[in-house]
């Protein structure tokens, strides 16, 4: 029975560690298109739970109206062992970041 106990809290405390500590998160994935013209992309996922993705590109190109509109995603789990995601736009209208975990206007 004390045998059994102690596997049943050894499992608990494995199933209930955090992952990597970010001081010591390792690159799981990276991707990155970046020419220089017209934009870019890239996207990462690290050993810590972290991941984003960004693409940017470059409207009205050669008018006044002339703007880069960004848009992304990251996800990240927080001390409290929840996953958080934000998703945004940047462009000519300001940054605007949309995630269940921020307040409402």
């Amino acid at each position: 029975m004390k045998t059994f106990i102690v596997l049943a809290l050894l499992v608990a405390v494995a199933i209930a560690a955090p992952l990597d500590d970010s001081r010591n998160a390792h690159i799981l994935r990276y991707e990155n298109d970046n020419i220089g013209v017209d934009g870019y992309k890239f996207a990462y996922e690290t050993s810590d739970g972290v991941a984003r993705s960004e693409q940017a590109e470059l409207k009205n190109i050669g008018t006044e109206q002339e703007a880069i509109v960004v848009r992304g995603t990251v996800s990240w789990i927080g001390p409290d062992g929840v996953t958080y995601k934000l998703d945004y736009i940047a462009d000519e209208n300001g940054f605007q970041p949309q995630g269940d975990h921020l307040p409402k206007a």
